[in-house]
């Protein structure tokens, strides 16, 4: 391939690609869906083969590239129109927590474990479950959370407060497992961890999905009856 070729190959793709950005939109730079995401890549690849093979030529490039524009421009449009369409090509937001209180349900309909949605969370600035009231799987992957309300962000400077010393939350219990180096870590042993839950008539760990303590606010528990603690 002559440089004179890829120049004129090189040229006529950028202006493509200009031309589909503009023409679908920015929700495909933006890879608001998995659709979005895929169709992102795929065009990339179309051009990027298109431009190193041999047998291709600039009107092969122009092809291929309208002819996928034109695809995501149909489906663009067809999802604007469509409520039901939209939703089998971008899905909906999946409410992993609800009123404090995380579904199960929704971590196994979207593959995911406790684990990863505190990973989520932590990612999002929210280092404590029991911080939030609402959070959101969105169709691209990222979540969106709603904090209760005396979680919600405002200064210290706003109410002239002094400094407080910031703790960070440590899980004791995730799956009915207790995290015995966790406990161990904190100063504290399994009898204590069992005054604890007694208190408030939980006697075995098997009951438990979720347990997490806290400096300042003590432990924090969810069991497999969708019930929550806040002691």
């Amino acid at each position: 391939m002559s440089y004179l070729q890829l120049t004129k190959e090189l040229i006529v793709g950028f202006i493509m690609l200009f031309l589909i950005i503009k023409l679908v939109g920015k929700k495909i730079i933006n890879q608001i869906s998995p659709f979005t995401f895929i169709s992102s890549i795929v065009l990339g690849e179309i051009l990027g083969n298109a431009l190193y093979d041999p047998n291709a030529n600039v009107f092969t490039i122009i092809y291929t590239m309208l002819l996928w524009g034109g695809l995501l421009f149909i489906v663009e449009y067809i999802g604007r129109k469509s409520l039901r369409f939209r939703k089998i090509f971008e899905g909906k937001p999946a409410a992993l927590i609800k009123n404090g209180i995380i579904d199960r349900n929704e971590l196994k309909k979207n593959h995911m474990n406790i684990n990863q949605l505190q990973s989520l969370l932590r990612q999002s600035e929210t280092f404590s479950i029991r911080k939030v009231a609402f959070c959101f799987l969105e169709s691209n992957g990222s979540i969106s959370i709603l904090k209760k309300s005396k979680y919600q962000k405002t200064t210290q400077e706003d109410f002239h407060f002094a400094p407080k010393t910031v703790s960070v939350p440590v899980t004791i219990i995730r799956d009915r497992v207790v995290l015995w180096d966790e406990l161990k870590e904190l100063n504290f042993d399994e009898e204590w961890l069992k005054k604890q839950l007694i208190k408030h008539s939980i006697v075995q760990y098997d009951g438990i999905f979720f347990a997490e303590w806290l400096d300042g606010e003590g432990l924090f528990v969810q069991t497999y009856h969708e019930e929550l603690i806040d002691f």
